[in-house]
């Protein structure tokens, strides 16, 4: 069924496989955009979802252009996507004061979620389907998995407060006790008014996988030492 408008057909058939597109693509983005939304990430539920909408309208728009036009390159608008959403991911990709880069899942995510916006949007809707399947996957199931991994490696980069700088020599004194490996330290000044008077960043190697986080309790435990953390 078509209805002419203003030289504009509608067709009825055409315009119920946009809107599903559409309606795919908030379904798709906002069950990724939830998962990044509850652990507070720069982009979150919105955002990911005016992104794969965004993706899916561009690719929509390329597939229309070449029908009313009977030429052109399909897939030239979508390649310009994934090219230009980086500017977008690279807003949420941020160095903390410990030289810690943060946002890389995110940035990641927000380029997945183009990509997906350009799979409805050409029609492929299992692939937009297995491949948001596979994101929520990724991020919310193998995330604690994630954390198991990194807590139990060998290497371990800590940031550390002290009262002052000998207690340096106490650090490198327990971690010979401990057959730890102290790899590189870098002095900087420290970052909150604890009552350090030095902070130094230390990378350690340990002679077995052991969990950091019991090994963080024992520094903290020292004498001198007043914060420390994984970096």
């Amino acid at each position: 069924m078509t209805i002419d408008f203003l030289d504009w057909t509608i067709n009825f058939h055409d315009l119920g496989i946009s809107v599903f597109k559409i309606a795919l693509a908030l379904i798709c983005a906002g069950v990724i955009g939830i998962e990044r939304g509850r652990k507070k990430r720069p982009a979150g539920f919105r955002t990911y979802m005016v992104v794969c909408v965004g993706a899916t309208l561009v690719m929509m728009t390329n597939e229309y252009l070449c029908k009313l036009y009977g030429a052109g390159d399909v897939a030239r608008l979508g390649a310009q996507v994934i090219n230009g959403i980086g500017f977008l991911g690279a807003g949420t990709i941020i160095t903390t004061g410990h030289n810690r880069v943060k946002g890389l899942t995110t940035a990641a995510g927000l380029w997945t979620s183009a990509c997906i916006g350009l799979a409805i949007g050409s029609g492929y809707y299992e692939g937009a389907i297995i491949g948001t399947l596979a994101i929520v996957i990724i991020m919310v199931m193998l995330h604690s998995f994630d954390r198991r991994l990194t807590n139990n490696t060998k290497a371990i980069i800590l940031y550390v407060e002290f009262t002052k700088m000998s207690i340096i020599r106490s650090l490198v004194g327990f971690a010979r006790e401990n057959d730890i490996k102290v790899e590189d330290v870098e002095v900087e000044q420290p970052n909150n008014t604890m009552g350090a008077k030095m902070a130094a960043i230390v990378t350690l190697r340990l002679p077995s996988k052991e969990n950091h986080l019991e090994l963080i309790e024992k520094i903290n435990s020292l004498e001198g030492i007043i914060f420390a953390e994984e970096i």
